[in-house]
């Protein structure tokens, strides 16, 4: 799935890389041209035929292939952003799916000694933390304990659902 635009960088590249080329071999036979005279009068025409047209060249290039480089990393910008934001079509005899699965299901509490939240027993914040201690109704009535933000013990109307 390549784009229209991205399959025009390529001449520019192209040119940038020729026209850098192009400018280099002036460049060498201009130094070439003056390096074999002795008087500057005669080295002149050497530098004005080869050595600045060759720089000019030199700088053309330069400047084509940086052109050319962020046109196709914005080309391969575009594409990617193009693949994130495709989405496929939705069944329309089916709902949409949930978004994310819940994190804890668990209607058992239980807390870690010394913390501030309680948590459902399978959180993964407390899940396989064998110094996680089950969580009653006289635990929660202190106010001492809140609810955990991750995986919300108070939101389904079990235990603490007053609490939160």
């Amino acid at each position: 799935m390549r784009t229209a635009r991205l399959r025009t960088v390529h001449p520019v590249l192209w040119a940038g890389w020729a026209a850098l080329a192009a400018g280099a071999v002036l460049c060498v036979a201009g130094w070439y041209g003056v390096s074999g005279e002795r008087y500057a009068e005669r080295q002149l025409p050497y530098l004005a035929s080869c050595t600045v047209p060759g720089a000019a060249l030199v700088v053309a290039g330069a400047v084509l292939l940086a052109h050319g480089g962020q046109a196709l990393a914005a080309a391969r910008v575009e594409e990617l952003y193009g693949l994130l934001v495709a989405t496929a079509p939705e069944d329309a005899g089916h709902a949409p799916r949930p978004a994310v699965a819940p994190l804890a299901v668990s209607g058992e509490l239980a807390a870690v000694p010394g913390g501030t939240l309680y948590h459902r027993a399978d959180c993964p914040l407390v899940a396989g933390k064998p110094e996680a201690i089950p969580v009653d109704a006289g635990l929660l009535a202190g106010g001492g304990l809140q609810p955990c933000p991750i995986c919300e013990p108070g939101l389904d109307g079990g235990p603490g659902a007053g609490d939160a």
